[in-house]
């Protein structure tokens, strides 16, 4: 009579890379995504609203898009890293659908705000282009996203959220760029701002692509 043995556990290094990328990722999500909260009670005169003219600061119609653009932003960036966790689609599909729906309303209303609040961006016409060329492709991407999912094409749909919160995750990497921008290229904040106003969405884009590349190999080439 034969003992069975059991085979020792392998740890991948590609899996506890995988796993720790994304950890990172939730963390960040996080951490930023509670940011709007330090503007219940902010001053003014601190931070980005210093760079605001008191004329801007004092317009209802800015003021109202602002904290629209940023709260629920942060609220996109909060839930959106729910909806890729496959035990939790699979375990609770009614829960995926609900913070899907929530996740696509605040981002089309954030996108749309946070297209009348880049016309007033600080940085001039390049931090202006490059900062409603984000809410336009924010837009866009969930905009695909909900209609792939609606014509029940889940791959494409997979595909264009991916995507999605990729610009999503640009209030994270917008934070992360700046100081290297300043301090790798010896620029000041109003020679990085318009800079970081491009490279801080078109990268993860990039990136996404690469994971849509990784993760779905000769479908992600599909036509969108």
């Amino acid at each position: 009579m034969s003992i069975a043995t059991k085979k020792p556990r392998v740890f991948s290094i590609k899996k506890i890379t995988n796993t720790s990328f994304w950890v990172l990722v939730v963390l960040l999500a996080i951490a930023i995504g509670l940011y709007p909260l330090t503007f219940l009670e902010v001053n003014h005169n601190e931070g980005l609203l210093a760079q605001k003219t008191p004329e801007l600061l004092a317009n209802p119609f800015w003021s109202i898009a602002f904290y629209t653009h940023i709260s629920l932003g942060g609220f996109s960036l909060l839930i959106g890293w729910l909806l890729f966790l496959k035990k939790f689609r699979t375990k609770k599909l009614h829960l995926h659908r609900l913070i899907g729906k929530v996740y696509i309303i605040a981002v089309l209303l954030s996108s749309i705000t946070g297209l009348f609040v880049a016309y007033y961006a600080t940085g001039g016409i390049i931090a202006k282009t490059g900062f409603s060329g984000m809410s336009i492709a924010w837009f866009a991407c969930t905009y695909m996203a909900y209609k792939a999912i609606r014509n029940k094409d889940i791959l494409k749909h997979e595909r264009w959220m991916i995507r999605s919160y990729a610009v999503t995750f640009t209030g994270v990497t917008f934070r992360l760029w700046m100081p290297f921008l300043i301090i790798a290229f010896q620029l000041d904040f109003l020679e990085a701002y318009p800079i970081n106003a491009w490279v801080s969405w078109i990268a993860n884009l990039f990136v996404a692509q690469w994971l849509i590349r990784k993760r779905f190999g000769r479908t992600s080439r599909n036509p969108a």
